[in-house]
């Protein structure tokens, strides 16, 4: 029996949802087809259904997560860029109780896969970039230049403060580059 094309894509997005959470946490190699499933819901079956394989929905999960970020960010609206700096680089995204950016929780994991991967890293990594511009203000020169620098900023110090098993640390690498992220919206 087939099922609806409305279930079959929310299924598929269910799958798409629970692998970004995870691979974001986790990593590629730690998170394995089942505990997606079973994070969505369902069975190993439903997942070749819908993906030829873990490394496509590793590129596909990447991209999810991205879009879900970029959401964030057109939400925040006027004053977005700030408001976007101050709860991206926090102890609760470091965390990963709120959204995880793929381009931090995933930047060491996607250089160790394939063209493919690497590629939608790249194509999400330079997404933000251009996210990042266009919210530039107005006066602001070089405005590729600073948007490359926030988001160098913002992706490497939430990087090296999950990377450290040392909470006050965490917490000062997050002001430090928050601070330098600040500077340069202004």
């Amino acid at each position: 029996m087939s099922w609806p094309a409305t279930q079959r894509a929310a299924t598929r997005q269910r799958i798409l949802e629970s692998a970004a959470r995870l691979f974001a946490l986790e990593g590629f190699e730690r998170v394995s087809i089942e505990a997606i499933t079973r994070e969505a819901g369902l069975t190993r079956g439903a997942f070749y259904h819908h993906f030829s394989s873990k490394t496509e929905l590793y590129g596909e999960a990447i991209q999810v997560a991205a879009r879900q970020g970029g959401q964030l960010l057109e939400q925040a609206g006027a004053g977005g860029l700030r408001r976007l700096v101050e709860s991206y680089l926090c102890m609760e995204h470091r965390d990963g109780g709120r959204m995880c950016c793929p381009l931090a929780f995933l930047a060491t994991d996607a250089a160790r896969q394939d063209a493919a991967i690497r590629g939608s890293y790249t194509r999400t990594f330079e997404a933000f970039v251009a996210r990042l511009e266009a919210g530039m203000p107005a006066t602001a020169t070089g405005a590729r230049l600073r948007a490359l620098q926030v988001a160098v900023g913002m992706i490497g110090g939430l990087a090296l403060a999950r990377a450290v098993d040392d909470a006050e640390l965490a917490e000062e690498i997050l002001a430090a580059c928050q601070t330098g992220c600040l500077s340069l919206l202004e």
